[in-house]
């Protein structure tokens, strides 16, 4: 701070040009006391009824009851929490994070009261992660809500939460939650140490903090896994795995991640065993069909036509006799347009987004047909992909997939059979070569560990579950006590 200028002048310097902050002055027994706020982001009834009127009848006193600067400090003066600010930039800096600043100009000191209040929205059901058994609460963007809605499912003393600031100017809060005993360690030194050299003017939302951290990884597959569900971050929790939430996304992310988890969802733990394995079938089954089936479709149509029996091979040329396109343009054209009114109907009003997707669809696919541009089994073959991409949970998985769909076409277009089946072998080598937090992405299937196969490709019934997979942790590896 500048010498020649008082404290009051100083912090009205830096904070010029901004309408929006309240100067409340005081004079209490011949100390010189300004509050300063922001009417916006505070508690204003609470801040003047506990702060400001006691300042008020203070100040009407005519005599002095004890040193002003004493009672502040020891807290009998005003009945709030304070914290002295060491210096006017933290000072400055709290007062825009929602702190209300009583500062005393003769004595050199500012006490800062927490009394921040932003307006947030109530805790409503999960819109991208429904089940229909299970609970429906779901985060909001406000971090603290959010830690209570956790703490609501673990009442452990062994939940532990790691406080971060980050962004220049956003002053975003982050914090990292795990369950100490569970989690390895080494996850959480690394999570602090990616967190600690974040260096950048702001971050808005969780993905902008995926995707700093991501270490340079170049990969379509997601290295972190979403999820707004309290319920998915507190038993992902107790697997040893490691969540991080952020002030203002109503999403969590939680590592080590692997593909088979990404495949699970929250309602298969609701549902019985036999319903939840039969649908975890259903789901692999149909997230293979929607990266293959196009390029299956035009390589075996194109160059492998005796794969194909008779009455359908007729049926399909027939189709395509009078279309000008060659199967792989067919295929491009009618993906790229499933892409474009997929995407529509994400842009457009919610009202009218999914009566135009569907109609869109259903009309431009009849059209093209009559019209004799594309055949009609590749409007059914796209519409099957399209359905089946939809079937995968998460959506960030999903979209891996449908941008591997379209090199896979071209290279089924222009190979036939075996391009698609190298191509599918490097896919998969690049899988089993990824490594999320230092668990493989493929295991238990790359690695082979048998033992973790009883909650992957379908769902032992709960008792037969007593261990934690090894993926995420190697301690405290029983969840259920030996009988």
């Amino acid at each position: 701070m500048a010498m020649n200028l008082t404290l009051m002048e100083y912090m009205k310097e830096q904070l010029t040009d901004n309408e929006d902050i309240v100067y409340q002055s005081f004079l209490i027994h011949g100390h010189t006391c300004v509050l300063i706020y922001i009417e916006s982001i505070i508690n204003v009834p609470v801040m003047q009824e506990r702060i400001a009127a006691v300042l008020i009848q203070e100040s009407g006193l005519q005599v002095n009851t004890g040193n002003l600067v004493e009672r502040l400090d020891q807290g009998t003066l005003i009945p709030l929490p304070s914290v002295l600010a060491q210096t006017t930039e933290e000072a400055v800096d709290q007062l825009v994070q929602g702190k209300v600043l009583l500062c005393l100009n003769e004595a050199h000191r500012i006490y800062l009261f927490d009394l921040v209040k932003y307006e947030k929205r109530a805790v409503s059901e999960s819109k991208n992660e429904l089940v229909v058994i299970g609970p429906q609460e779901a985060f909001i963007e406000d971090i603290n809500t959010n830690l209570s809605l956790l703490r609501h499912k673990i009442k452990h003393p062994g939940l532990k939460t790691i406080r971060y600031e980050v962004g220049t100017y956003t002053k975003t809060i982050i914090y990292i939650v795990y369950i100490e005993g569970l989690c390895k360690p080494e996850i959480v030194e690394e999570l602090d140490q990616q967190i600690d050299q974040l260096s950048i003017d702001g971050v808005l939302g969780i993905s902008y903090t995926a995707e700093l951290m991501k270490k340079g990884i170049r990969t379509p597959f997601p290295q972190f896994q979403y999820t707004e569900r309290p319920d998915s971050v507190a038993g992902s929790l107790l697997e040893g795995r490691v969540g991080i939430m952020q002030d203002g996304t109503p999403s969590a992310l939680l590592v080590p991640v692997t593909l088979f988890s990404l495949m699970q969802s929250s309602e298969d733990y609701y549902q019985s065993y036999m319903a939840a394995s039969w649908i975890r079938i259903v789901r692999m089954f149909f997230a293979i069909i929607s990266m293959l089936l196009p390029s299956l479709y035009v390589a075996i149509t194109t160059f492998q036509p005796e794969m194909i029996p008779t009455e359908l091979l007729v049926t399909i040329s027939a189709a395509r006799e009078n279309i000008p396109f060659s199967a792989l343009t067919e295929a491009l054209i009618m993906e790229l347009t499933f892409e474009g009114l997929r995407e529509a109907g994400t842009r457009i009003p919610k009202p009218v987004g999914q009566t135009i997707s569907i109609i869109g669809a259903i009309v431009i696919g009849q059209a093209a047909v009559q019209a004799g541009i594309v055949s009609a089994p590749m409007v059914i073959v796209v519409s099957v992909t399209g359905i089946a991409s939809y079937i995968i949970p998460h959506f960030e998985l999903g979209l891996a997939f449908r941008l591997l769909r379209f090199p896979l076409l071209i290279i089924g277009g222009m190979t036939g059979l075996i391009g698609v089946f190298i191509a599918t072998f490097i896919v998969f080598g690049h899988l089993a070569n990824l490594n999320t937090f230092g668990a493989p992405y493929m295991q238990p299937l790359a690695p082979l560990v048998f033992k973790d196969w009883k909650d992957i490709f379908v769902r032992v019934p709960a008792p037969a579950m007593k261990a934690r997979t090894t993926a995420y942790t190697t301690r405290n590896p029983r969840r259920q006590k030996l009988k």
